[in-house]
Parts: structure tokens; C-alpha cells; sequence
């Protein structure tokens, strides 16, 4: 499922509560909407983590010679 949306897609989603808002408003919205992408980013970067140490990769056997 592509849950990727076109920027057309998000301004037709925009309530009009959000349009009529004040500059103060629009500012802690901005605030909420860049901690929200902060919070998204850190948990790829989680998943990433967790996918890299759940699978690791299994050293080759010359290397393995190496070592000893």
C-alpha cells in the first residue's frame, strides 16, 4: 500500500479551522509538524538499528583464518 501523499493530497486534506487560524496558531502548527518529522526520522533510523544488529552479518571464512 503507497502511503506516500501528493502535496495536492495534503492541501485538500487541510480543514478550514487550520486556513482561518492566526499566525500564533500556524507557528505552534509548525512546531508540532517539525517535531512530528524529528520523531519519524528517529524511529527509520531505530528500525534501521534494530534491523542491523537483528541480522548480523556472518564474518567469511577467510576472515575467520585471519583471526587466528
Amino acid at each position: 500500500m503507497n502511503r506516500d501523499l501528493t502535496l495536492k493530497q495534503i492541501a485538500e486534506g487541510i480543514p478550514k479551522s487550520v486556513l482561518n487560524a492566526s499566525d500564533k496558531d500556524l507557528e505552534g502548527f509548525q512546531e508540532i509538524l517539525d517535531q512530528t518529522i524529528k520523531v519519524r526520522e528517529a524511529h527509520k533510523d531505530l528500525q534501521r538499528m534494530v534491523q542491523t544488529y537483528s541480522n548480523p552479518k556472518k564474518p567469511s571464512p577467510s576472515a575467520m583464518q585471519q583471526s587466528s
